[in-house]
């Protein structure tokens, strides 16, 4: 009985040997080269999936009435299908410009119960809205630390500034406007456009160039020089200050001359890309935040960024193309043609 039992396990065994030696595998991929020949169903077996490689998303700004359709929290459930390594922000959280301590605690107890729905780290950039005045940036170091600051991640370096360092201060009874612009988003989209226009149109006094403290310049600059051989360096700001350049931030620009890097803002509301010094310098259209002018770059939208050995690889992705399993939504087809509700009235 004993020598049956031991001729069986022996018999077992040389069938998975067998097995095996007609298999093709190895830590990835695995295939039955019994049933597949030389010649096989498939163009290549060099797989996209370098370990150094990673992806992460962009999200712009949300204000301008607080985003009145719910398109922001959309936003954040689509990314959640997308299932990005990390989420940054570029600022514009809040609508702000508020001296009341408690309204403005309020309005972050609005929004960040949608950014935790989020199954992977958010990354806060500071905008004017978020940091409008004394109050607000108090709120804001209480909630959420510093407004500039850095990491590096895979050996590549982010670098998150402050544009509002100081802030600029905006029109008393700007809070009040917001309220009645929010609430003819939804009963007169035409009278909210035409509000939207006259208030920006009314700003042009208040626009300065974004400012950079010497303090932030000094930590910038250190934290280039600690991290040198980086593969790229992003930078995440609010104000896209390469249209209105201030002194220190061509001062930034010599100093990463050298170096492949990538800017990346918001505040416009509106997408654009340029490029300087051979570099990209990205403009986030919005997340559910107001539509400040007509054309193309008036789409709710992410950047999709896969990071790869040399360079990275920018998509961009409009949440009206993005559905779970069910597929195509009318609501949210509905929900993202705001052009065409503006001009309904």
């Amino acid at each position: 009985m004993q020598k049956q039992f031991l001729i069986l396990i022996l018999n077992v065994f040389l069938l998975v040997g067998v097995s095996l030696q007609n298999a093709y595998s190895d830590e990835v991929f695995k295939y039955d080269d019994t049933s597949i020949s030389k010649i096989k169903p498939w163009t290549s077996e060099s797989f996209k999936n370098n370990p150094e490689d990673f992806q992460f998303a962009v999200i712009g700004d949300r204000t301008g009435g607080s985003d009145p359709q719910g398109i922001f929290s959309r936003a954040v459930d689509q990314l959640n299908l997308l299932q990005p390594e990390f989420v940054i922000n570029v600022g514009d959280l809040v609508e702000g410009y508020t001296d009341d301590k408690a309204k403005a605690n309020a309005m972050w107890d609005e929004v960040e119960p949608v950014i935790k729905k989020l199954e992977m780290p958010f990354f806060y950039t500071v905008g004017n809205h978020d940091l409008g005045n004394d109050t607000m940036k108090q709120v804001w170091l209480d909630r959420h630390g510093a407004t500039y600051y850095h990491f590096v991640y895979r050996n590549v370096l982010f670098v998150v500034l402050n544009t509002e360092d100081p802030s600029n201060p905006m029109p008393e009874g700007v809070d009040e406007k917001t309220e009645v612009y929010k609430r003819l988003q939804k009963e007169d989209p035409a009278a909210a456009q035409a509000m939207l226009k006259e208030f920006m149109d009314s700003l042009a006094s208040y626009r300065v160039p974004a400012q950079f403290s010497d303090q932030q310049m000094d930590y910038v600059k250190k934290a280039l020089e600690e991290n040198t051989d980086v593969r790229w360096t992003f930078f995440f700001l609010h104000q896209p200050v390469w249209e209105n350049p201030p002194e220190k931030f061509l001062a930034l620009e010599q100093l990463i001359k050298d170096r492949p890097y990538t800017f990346i803002a918001g505040h416009l509301h509106y997408y654009d890309i340029e490029k300087r010094n051979g570099r990209d310098y990205i403009t986030m259209g919005p997340a559910g935040a107001s539509w400040h002018k007509d054309g193309g770059g008036n789409v709710d939208h992410i950047l999709w960024v896969t990071m790869k050995n040399n360079a990275p690889e920018i998509a961009k992705i409009t949440m009206d193309g993005i559905y779970d399993r069910q597929g195509r939504s009318i609501e949210l087809k509905n929900m993202y043609d705001r052009e065409s509700e503006g001009k309904k009235k």
